[in-house]
């Protein structure tokens, strides 16, 4: 008698074989360059649920260009395994035709020329679309948001994320789970939290001073969906006082909370639930080790890294989905659920082509009613660019490089250092580069660019921490994004190595001179967890920089050596 475990390994290879996945024949079809709209969303209804996934869409409303990362280390047991393969590697295991528009979609390589070729990704009234499409053939969809909804973009800040809320309103939800919306501030996400018309979840979300559940954030709903009753347990980002500042939401804890974890799921099952799904911003590596310790969970959707893979990964007799972001890919699942058990399931990895995709006239008329205070603000033309500018990757984008230059420059300063975030769209060389663009890559709540002195011993603490984020062996302990962006100094760093260990041959690269552990040096940074920063903020430094330049031209960047890679 075959085991569920390995029904679902055969229901994997079958889609991968036989297109079920929607991945094999889109693939042969985007090799052709010609895909349609109708190709796009065609998909075999199977089963009798439907979820619908969108992730880290981080306040993006209009369509965009947005290049995957070229590098993407895993460690430990994650090292070789997706979602931590890149490039020509990529393409060889999922067997993505070069040139393709699923090449162009999930990976960085020949980026520039191929988005010449297949345009933008995204926008919400795309989105809208497709949601439209799936919700016609299966009208009882699950419809789930993996949270970065709220940050990210010109109009989020300066509402406050109420563009994103109105929007979103109108895409229909059925729940959302958290991360970077806690940044708006606690009561302002309270507040925008009790208007919303559908569940906003977290199991992890605690009340910081009683450490019990929180009331405004329930861990999970229940729904009756195809017949069968489904409960969606919602998972906030585990790591917020690490990675964002603390005194922004001091009423709440969070954590990755297992042991609740496995309570919620035992919860919902003796109330009846015969789907278990996980509305997750963890990240993939997260999720995978939750999913070897939690028993129960039928589907994760994963959010957080961004990661966008065109079959779910199967960890015990859990699947999880990858959606990607900045609004580049719905997620569709499929799944036969019978006698309280989930018996099979098709996915599908929907990208979102801007010139494929017609817009939903309604959902476009709210984003442009949105914008339009803001319009002349969000397209004045600051300067052009010669260079790709992208942000991603483990150690270096040239966004960041070029948000390091200005640092460098207008805060007269010896080191730079940009957070290692992973939002942020791409322009192409012969672009122009307008405020929008710059908020893009800016746009937070505590924006603040500090000028500083640290001692070398002292940036070379910051940077073993980061690092320790990073490429810690146990997912559990990675708590934050990419690597911090250094500009003025270069460095090598063995990932191999242990906390402390890892960062050697530090450099001031505008002397050559080795960094002095007990030296100070002017430091220029932003993002700062610290209340209180002060300092210009970050997009007025770079508009600055950029209006002096004209044109920008930003050089390779070859002042970080990685070893153990």
């Amino acid at each position: 008698m075959i085991s569920r475990r390995d029904f679902l390994q055969v229901s994997m290879a079958a889609s991968a074989m036989l297109g079920a996945s929607g991945f094999g024949k889109w693939a042969r079809l985007a090799a052709q360059q010609t895909l349609t709209q109708d190709q796009l969303l065609q998909f075999d209804t199977f089963g009798n649920v439907s979820l619908i996934h969108v992730t880290d869409i981080h306040a993006q409303l209009k369509p965009i260009y947005f290049r995957e990362p070229s590098v993407n280390i895993g460690v430990g047991e994650n090292k070789g395994a997706v979602p931590h393969i890149t490039g020509a590697d990529f393409r060889k295991f999922y067997g993505v035709e070069d040139g393709s528009a699923y090449h162009y979609a999930l990976s960085s390589g020949d980026f520039e020329a191929l988005a010449k070729g297949y345009g933008r990704v995204g926008g919400l009234d795309r989105v809208a679309t497709v949601i439209n499409a799936i919700r016609a053939e299966r009208p009882d969809a699950l419809l789930l948001d993996g949270g970065d909804t709220w940050h990210g973009s010109y109009t989020c800040y300066q509402t406050e994320g109420q563009d994103m809320v109105n929007v979103m309103n109108a895409l229909r939800p059925d729940a959302m789970t958290f991360h970077w919306e806690f940044t708006l501030g606690s009561a302002r996400v309270e507040e925008l939290v009790g208007g919303l018309p559908f569940a906003a979840l977290g199991q992890n979300i605690f009340d910081a001073e009683w450490d019990e559940p929180s009331e405004l954030f329930p861990p999970y709903k229940m729904f009756e969906r195809g017949g069968v009753k489904i409960a969606v347990i919602g998972q906030a980002f585990p790591y917020m006082p690490i990675a964002n500042p603390r005194w922004m939401f001091s009423e709440y804890s969070f954590g990755i909370r297992d042991e609740n974890m496995q309570e919620m799921v035992d919860e919902v099952r003796a109330e009846g639930a015969e789907l278990v799904v996980c509305l997750s911003h963890n990240g993939f590596d997260v999720d995978k080790k939750m999913a070897s310790k939690v028993t129960g969970i039928d589907v994760i959707l994963s959010g957080h890294t961004h990661d966008a893979l065109p079959e779910p990964v199967l960890v015990g007799e859990t699947i999880i989905v990858a959606s990607g972001s900045n609004g580049k890919f719905v997620s569709r699942v499929d799944l036969d659920v019978q006698n309280g058990r989930m018996m099979g399931f098709r996915h599908k990895l929907i990208p979102i082509f801007a010139d494929v995709i017609e817009p939903d006239k309604e959902v476009a008329a709210l984003i442009d009613a949105e914008r339009a205070p803001y319009a002349d603000a969000l397209k004045e033309v600051v300067g052009q660019t010669d260079s790709l500018l992208y942000r991603r990757g483990n150690f270096n984008g040239t966004w960041d490089d070029l948000i390091c230059e200005a640092l460098l420059s207008e805060r007269e300063a010896d080191i730079a250092m940009s957070p290692g975030v992973r939002w942020g769209p791409s322009l192409i060389p012969g672009d122009d580069i307008t405020r929008e663009d710059i908020w893009n890559v800016t746009s937070m709540s505590y924006g603040e660019a500090y000028r500083s002195e640290m001692t070398g011993e002292f940036i070379k603490v910051i940077l073993e921490d980061v690092a320790d984020n990073i490429f810690n062996p146990d997912p559990y302990y990675q708590q934050g994004g990419d690597m911090v962006r250094i500009g003025g100094m270069g460095y090598r760093i063995d990932i191999t190595k242990p906390q402390g260990e890892r960062v050697s041959e530090m450099t001031l690269l505008k002397t050559g001179e080795a960094i002095d552990p007990a030296k100070n040096y002017v430091v220029a940074g932003w993002a700062s967890v610290n209340e209180g920063t002060e300092g210009p903020q970050i997009w007025d430094v770079v508009e600055a920089h950029i209006k002096k330049m004209g044109t920008v031209t930003v050089a390779p960047n070859n002042s970080v050596t990685v070893v153990g890679a």
